[in-house]
């Protein structure tokens, strides 16, 4: 088997390259074949992703990297369906990993994709607004929990944090900032079935695909990526005073018994909000909008598991 790195030097600070020097040793001792591309801006490594993959081929995929770098890569590459995806996790969040079980440790992840002991098919979520579409692995949101993750790209915060080993509360420290700043809404979600829930002073909707989302919030616990199913949550009708108790609860995922939790299960929804907000997919900032569709696209990813 040939095995395609794409490796992001500067995840985490700058760790994936001290990783990356640290793993390839290895596979040259054990003459493993493979090509590796070291990405040198953003979004580069989906059209990486689509060079490797552009020829309907199998291929076997490697990502080192954060979420976001994994993010490029299902946005790049041509044929899901014919594509196995190993992973790296280097990130300050690693919510794919913590969703899947996979190592976080560099060796023991290397190990699991030079000998997997299974292959499991995620779905691929897709998020359209206006003209444009992205998929996602993860998750993807609109709202209060979108302007956490655009305000974390820029952020000093994530910097200091990554570099003591604390990347993942960054996205803590910035959302106790956000909920200062930002006013709820009311939220119009339209189902396939032609049911429409209008939900008054909203704080997100979130479109999960695996339980976690912003570095370890345990949002929707019973989310299972091969169900062929998104677990939509909306926060709505509380106070920060109630937000501030649930976040923490989000994180062992206690939080969903509560009222102004609402939790639906589907393959597609439309989101209507009264005004432009923030929106991420798997904690990449995109556009504001104020119209999106969600959906999953019917294609699915092979992905080595342990």
């Amino acid at each position: 088997m040939k095995y395609h790195f794409i490796v992001n030097p500067k995840a985490r600070s700058g760790l994936g390259e001290m990783i990356w020097r640290r793993l390839e040793p290895e596979l040259i001792k054990r003459r493993i074949g493979y090509q590796c591309r070291l990405t040198t801006k953003r979004k580069e490594a989906g059209r990486i992703a689509s060079d490797i993959t552009s020829d309907g081929k199998p291929h076997t995929l490697v990502v080192l990297g954060g979420d976001g770098t994994l993010n490029e890569v299902i946005n790049g590459i041509a044929c899901p369906e014919k594509t196995t995806l190993g992973y790296i996790p280097i990130g300050s969040s690693n919510d794919f990993a913590r969703g899947l079980g996979l190592p976080k440790d560099p060796e023991r992840a290397m190990e699991m994709i030079l000998h997997p002991a299974g292959i499991r098919k995620i779905d691929i979520g897709e998020v359209t607004g206006g003209n444009r579409s992205s998929r996602f692995l993860v998750s993807a949101g609109i709202g209060f929990d979108a302007a956490v993750c655009h305000e974390v790209c820029v952020s000093k915060w994530k910097v200091f944090l990554n570099r003591i080993g604390l990347g993942k509360l960054s996205y803590a420290v910035v959302a106790l900032d956000r909920l200062k700043k930002d006013r709820p809404v009311t939220m119009r979600l339209t189902l396939p079935d032609g049911t429409v829930k209008v939900l008054e002073r909203t704080y997100f909707t979130a479109f999960m695909n695996l339980p976690y989302e912003g570095g370890g919030f345990k949002f929707t616990p019973e989310a299972d990526p091969g169900d062929g199913m998104l677990d939509v949550i909306s926060a709505h009708g509380i106070g920060i005073p109630k937000v501030l108790f649930l976040l923490p609860l989000a994180l062992m995922g206690k939080h969903t018994g509560f009222k102004g939790i609402s939790l639906i299960k589907c393959r597609e929804v439309r989101v209507q909000a009264e005004r432009a907000l923030p929106l991420h997919t798997d904690g990449e900032p995109g556009f504001l909008r104020r119209d999106i569709r969600v959906r999953l696209t019917g294609s699915r990813l092979n992905v080595i598991v342990k």
